[in-house]
């Protein structure tokens, strides 16, 4: 019997204190705010209703945290590629206040100085869409926002600056999937649906 095709449920970490001020958060590794248990301890209801044959989770103990309240912790792998964004100079800071200084500084078209290209995101994006089409059935991905607007992107074939149309809340839910009319074709099936 064949297995399911591929469905890359894609899980945007709960709320951090920066999450809320919206303050760029890569390689600092901030815990989740109550609120953010909350909506993480939410998703286990949508989450339970799906048989997950792989677990991802980025390396940063927010993704972390929200895969294991989501109840999907005792099975899940540390995957390095699904980190947020290295951004470098920008960490902590806010799109508003770097663009005082830069005012067309635009993340997916520029990257971070002293910290990851364009390229290099788009690299990390590649190698999991890569390993992905190894995988069949469902497969839940912990990451963080502007990284999972990428990973989108780059599923569907489209370059990183693509990336500026999209948006994820915390604790939100997009799947990214084969058309079943076109069994080659990505597409993005659901995009940035929350329950809290």
């Amino acid at each position: 019997m064949d297995q399911a095709p591929l469905r890359l449920y894609l899980i945007r970490h709960g709320g951090t204190e920066w999450s809320l001020s919206g303050r760029h958060t890569g390689r600092t590794d901030l815990a989740l705010t109550t609120r953010g248990q909350d909506q993480a301890r939410a998703l286990e209801r949508v989450l339970r209703a799906i048989q997950f044959d792989h677990v991802l989770t980025g390396p940063a103990r927010r993704a972390q945290d929200t895969c294991a309240l989501a109840g999907l912790g005792g099975s899940a792998e540390i995957e390095p590629d699904l980190a947020e964004w290295d951004y470098g100079e920008y960490e902590g800071r806010t799109s508003r206040d770097i663009r005082q200084e830069r005012p067309d500084w635009n993340v997916f078209r520029d990257g971070c100085p002293g910290g990851e290209s364009v390229d290099a995101v788009s690299q990390r994006a590649d190698r999991l869409i890569t390993r992905g089409a190894a995988l069949r059935g469902n497969v839940a991905l912990f990451s963080s926002g502007q990284f999972g607007c990428s990973l989108a992107a780059r599923w569907i074939g489209l370059p990183i600056i693509q990336a500026r149309h999209l948006m994820l809340d915390t604790a939100s839910i997009s799947v990214l999937a084969y058309n079943p009319d076109h069994p080659d074709l990505r597409v993005i099936t659901h995009w940035n649906q929350t329950w809290d």
